[in-house]
C-alpha cells in the first residue's frame, strides 16, 4: 500500500525489451539504498517489484498486462519517474490510500499557471466516470491530489508549488499521458452499489414470474 507522497524522482537508466516483459532500470539513489529485493515500489503509480539492486540502481520487470494499462511502457532513457516505498504500519498516510494499481490512463489537456499554483485539467474515458468526486482523492502518475472540479470525462486538480517542484508533474504539457488510479473506497462503494441493484433486478424479475 502506498500513500501518493512521492519520496524520490527516479531516472530511467535503461530499458530492456524481453519476450514477456520489460526490464526497467532506474537510478534512484535514495531508493535503491532503502529497498531490499522483493519490495513493492510505486512507480509513477504502478506497483512493481524490485527484481535487482546494483549501487545506485534497482530494477523491475514490468509485464504485459502493466504495459497495456499504464504509460511505463512508454518511458525512454532518461525519462524521469516519481517513487514511492510501500508504507509501515508506523506510517503517517499524508495522502490517500493507494494500491498502485492504475485504472486507466488520462491525457493532459491545460496545464494552467496562477501565482499559487498549477491547475492540471485532464480527459479520461467516460466508463469511469462514476468513480470520481469533486473534492475526492486521486492518484495522477503516483502523486495524492484532490479533484478541484469535474465535468463529464474532465477533471481538474490544483497543484501547490512544493508538490509541482518535488515530483514529475511539473514536466506535464498538454498532450502529456498520465496514469490515474481512483480513490480505492470510492471504487468498492460503486461495485457494491452495482451488484446490489443486479441483485434487487434480479429478485423483481423472480417476484414477477411467481406473479406476484
Amino acid at each position: 500500500m502506498f500513500t501518493g507522497i512521492i519520496s524520490e524522482i527516479g531516472t530511467i537508466h535503461s530499458v530492456r525489451h524481453e519476450s514477456s516483459h520489460l526490464r526497467l532500470v532506474i537510478d534512484a539513489p535514495v531508493t535503491a539504498s532503502e529497498t531490499s529485493l522483493g519490495e513493492s515500489i510505486d512507480i509513477s503509480g504502478a506497483c512493481q517489484t524490485v527484481v535487482s539492486i546494483d549501487g545506485n540502481r534497482f530494477a523491475v520487470d514490468t509485464v504485459q498486462e502493466t504495459l497495456r494499462k499504464t504509460t511505463l511502457g512508454r518511458l525512454t532513457t532518461g525519462s524521469r519517474v516519481n517513487l514511492e516505498q510501500a508504507v509501515k504500519p508506523s506510517d503517517r498516510l499524508g495522502g490517500h490510500i493507494v494500491s498502485g494499481h492504475v485504472d486507466c490512463i488520462g491525457t493532459v489537456q491545460n496545464v494552467q499557471a496562477n501565482s499559487t499554483e498549477r491547475t492540471i485539467e485532464i480527459t479520461f474515458p467516460d466508463k469511469f466516470a462514476d468513480l470520481i468526486v469533486a473534492q475526492g482523492s486521486i492518484t495522477v502518475d503516483g502523486v495524492s491530489l484532490t479533484v478541484a472540479n469535474l465535468q463529464s470525462n474532465i477533471l481538474s486538480v490544483a497543484v501547490i508549488p512544493t508538490t509541482w517542484e518535488m515530483t514529475t508533474l511539473s514536466s506535464l504539457t498538454t498532450g502529456s499521458a498520465v496514469n490515474l488510479e481512483f480513490d480505492m473506497i470510492g471504487k468498492y462503494v460503486v461495485q457494491y452499489m452495482k451488484r446490489r441493484k443486479s441483485h434487487n433486478q434480479i429478485d423483481e424479475n423472480r417476484l414477477r414470474e411467481l406473479g406476484f
